[in-house]
């Protein structure tokens, strides 16, 4: 199985594949560590400050076939970031469709209004961020209420964190899914 766990930036995407790896004893691909990886090898002209838009269209390509060779080795993997785009399922067939569940994290406007100086606190909670001077809560609000129209376009699973949400519900949410 194939879990994809994506949303805006410092939603908690990082630290809940980091838990359900810990669970489960599946890895996890981390997209922004397959983008620094590219960009520091020069495989790609983009840098760390590209448009998330560029970023996306150069790397869910290649997420895109390691979830394909996944599942052809049925192998299961976590893939968390970003970079997935809001027609990732079109990449797929029907067949590898049903070895992918999803799910998109958002902060409503609300939370993010009430607790802006506890996401960035927990910023850095698993992987170090070193600059976070361009986050404020306007761009964080803009960024997840863009989020939550493609989810509710495209029909896509997505949790609207509302108020300080507990990991393990989150986590049993994940479980649940058996395919989309």
């Amino acid at each position: 199985m194939i879990t994809i766990i994506t949303g805006e930036t410092h939603v908690g995407k990082t630290a809940l594949a980091q838990r359900l790896l810990e669970i489960e004893q599946i890895p996890y691909l981390s997209i922004d560590h397959l983008k620094m990886g590219l960009i520091r090898t020069k495989q790609t002209a983009l840098t760390p400050m590209s448009s998330d838009e560029s970023l996306t269209e150069y790397l869910w390509p290649i997420v895109a076939e390691m979830i394909k060779t996944a599942i052809e080795n049925q192998q299961s993997l976590i893939v968390e970031g970003c970079y997935v785009p809001e027609n990732w399922k079109t990449y797929f067939s029907k067949a590898y469709l049903k070895e992918i569940r999803y799910l998109c994290l958002i902060f409503s406007e609300a939370y993010i209004r009430q607790s802006f100086e506890e996401i960035v606190k927990y910023s850095s909670v698993i992987e170090r961020r070193l600059d976070d001077g361009w986050l404020t809560s306007e761009n964080l609000i803009k960024g997840n209420r863009h989020l939550l129209e493609q989810c509710q376009r495209n029909k896509l699973p997505y949790v609207l964190i509302d108020q300080v949400y507990d990991q393990d519900e989150l986590l049993k949410s994940i479980q649940k899914q058996d395919k989309h």
